[in-house]
């Protein structure tokens, strides 16, 4: 069954309808048929609820969170592999930290790595992305 590590600009653009909304609900979809497996580290799920936060509040911060609970989604806890890794990608890449987590996943996983952020053309060449743009 392939993998998909979402990023959390993936989620971001799915909850707010933007862009490529619909690239990341065929993915749910696939998941809940039982074709595709998808990951989140816990490191970009918070991403996804301090940004919530800080533009919408926190209460519309906690109703996302009790959506992405209903997600076909695992969310990965990070541990010290997965932090070096994402440190090693954060100095080779120049990836921002906190997207470095969702790259350092992906490779390790053997996952594709779904995102809208464009800081992730750097490791095209290490990690498959799906791009989750409009």
């Amino acid at each position: 069954m392939k993998r998909v590590v979402l990023d959390a600009s993936a989620l971001v653009t799915f909850f707010e309808d933007r862009p490529g909304a619909e690239k990341v609900e065929d993915l749910i979809r696939l998941a809940v048929d039982g074709k595709r497996q998808l990951f989140m580290s816990v490191v970009n799920w918070g991403e996804v609820y301090y940004s919530t936060w800080r533009a919408k509040g926190p209460g519309v911060a906690r109703k996302v969170l009790e959506d992405i609970a209903q997600l076909p989604l695992e969310l990965v806890d990070v541990d010290l592999e997965l932090t070096r890794l994402a440190a090693e990608l954060r100095a080779e890449h120049k990836l921002p930290y906190v997207d470095a987590f969702a790259a350092a996943l992906a490779s390790h996983r053997k996952a594709s790595l779904a995102t809208s952020d464009k800081d992730f053309t750097h490791i095209e060449k290490a990690v498959q992305i799906i791009w989750t743009t409009g």
